[in-house]
């Protein structure tokens, strides 16, 4: 007689078929469009992702790079400039009598170019011309010569004592414009205390000497 195997146990006879009391039974996988259509492009989508991210990495890297300062503002010119007495110089042709001629040396250290527009002097009594005339133009490194002349107008106005004279200079370049006052020392003032000499003596009058 032929025997007959075990019986097989049918769905949900197993201890593993049957889930333990309390536990939700395993979700199935969706399978929905949107899930299909992500199965399809799964490796697109992760492409953009991951470009997305590069990009926003980047953009909050250049927003917080390490930003160089600005460049320092130019120098005022009377920080730059300076004139120096260079001694007595030959006086224009036809010049007026008691008229002393000098020349002084401009110079521009740093920066741009320094425009000279005006040069005085503020004694009443006394005018200046000079060679070239204002406005000129002085650049670092390149020294300029300028003769002037002081015409005694007014004898009574003319200073005695000349102890410390110096000259008016307007000066501009692009961060200001500015007058600065130049103390020549103590050369200049002996030759112009001897040129007023000259010219006045002790003419205390309204014209110098001729």
């Amino acid at each position: 007689m032929t025997g007959i195997g075990p019986v097989e146990p049918g769905e949900g006879t197993r201890a593993r078929d049957v889930p333990a009391p309390g536990v939700p039974p395993p979700a199935k996988a969706p399978h929905g469009p949107l899930t299909q259509w992500y199965v399809r492009h799964r490796r697109a989508v992760l492409a953009v992702a991951v470009s997305g991210a590069v990009l926003a990495g980047g953009g909050y890297l250049y927003v917080t790079r390490p930003r160089q300062p600005p460049p320092p503002a130019p120098p005022f010119p009377s920080q730059v400039t300076d004139v120096a007495y260079a001694g007595r110089a030959e006086p224009p042709r036809n010049g007026p009598l008691g008229a002393f001629t000098f020349a002084v040396e401009l110079t521009v250290s740093s920066g741009p170019a320094v425009t000279v527009t005006r040069i005085g002097q503020p004694s009443a009594g006394l005018s200046l011309t000079s060679v070239p005339r204002p406005p000129f133009r002085t650049r670092t490194g390149f020294p300029r010569r300028i003769t002037l002349t002081v015409h005694v107008g007014e004898c009574a106005k003319v200073p005695r004592n000349a102890g410390l004279p110096f000259l008016d200079v307007t000066l501009r370049n692009t961060s200001a414009i500015q007058v600065h006052s130049f103390i020549l020392g103590e050369l200049y003032a002996q030759d112009l205390s001897e040129a007023l000499q000259v010219a006045c003596g002790n003419n205390s009058g309204s014209s110098p000497k001729s």
